[in-house]
């Protein structure tokens, strides 16, 4: 008896430094769906072991995108059934109707933009983190303003978007995503585009 219950003092002794491992994040396919060869001819994807051969991942539900539906509180904004989340429909919603308007900003004035939006009938909009925003590349398109302005969205820039992950390289920087997918930081002094976000449902 002596024995089991030195067992049991050792176990619970060691149990603070037992490995926790997370649960597995499911990540999304990235839309790739061609390969290529060494000379960028476009090759048949089977046994090449590329993106589009495998396509790891969750697949994109069909429809990935549900524009609102015109009637009620919902008419201006897009909803993505592949991460859940609530986007405005109009990517450069800051810059309002006037031509001679744009909609870029601060990385500051940008997150009060997204933080104060009132829109559909919601009031929790907030700048996408750099993950979120990095979620809209499709990977098979060569212009991604043009993909989601096909998927249903308007007013996406061939440019900059800021997200609301700061650089932890600088205390003046923030992460940002070029409209090809290119994710650097910049100077939060800098403007470039907005487009808030909020959880869906």
């Amino acid at each position: 008896m002596r024995n089991v219950h030195l067992i049991l003092v050792l176990a619970t002794s060691l149990l603070p430094f037992a490995t926790v491992h997370a649960a597995p994040a499911d990540l999304p396919e990235t839309g790739q769906t061609t390969c290529t060869d060494a000379s960028g001819v476009t090759i048949a994807c089977a046994g090449t072991g590329q993106d589009g051969d495998l396509k790891a991942g969750v697949a994109w539900p069909s429809p990935r995108f549900v524009v609102g539906t015109g009637v009620g509180t919902t008419d201006q904004c897009v909803t993505d059934n592949l991460t859940g989340l609530m986007w405005t429909q109009n990517a450069n919603l800051p810059a309002g109707t006037g031509a001679a308007t744009t909609g870029v900003r601060t990385w500051q004035q940008a997150l009060d933009y997204a933080n104060t939006l009132s829109l559909c009938g919601f009031t929790d909009w907030r700048l996408p983190n750099v993950n979120e925003l990095e979620s809209l590349v499709n990977s098979e398109a060569a212009n991604q303003a043009t993909f989601l302005i096909a998927q249903g969205f308007t007013g996406v820039q061939a440019d900059l978007y800021w997200s609301s992950s700061s650089y932890a390289g600088s205390a003046t920087s923030a992460w940002i995503i070029r409209y090809d997918g290119i994710v650097f930081a910049d100077n939060m002094a800098d403007s470039h585009y907005v487009w808030p976000v909020r959880a869906g449902q």
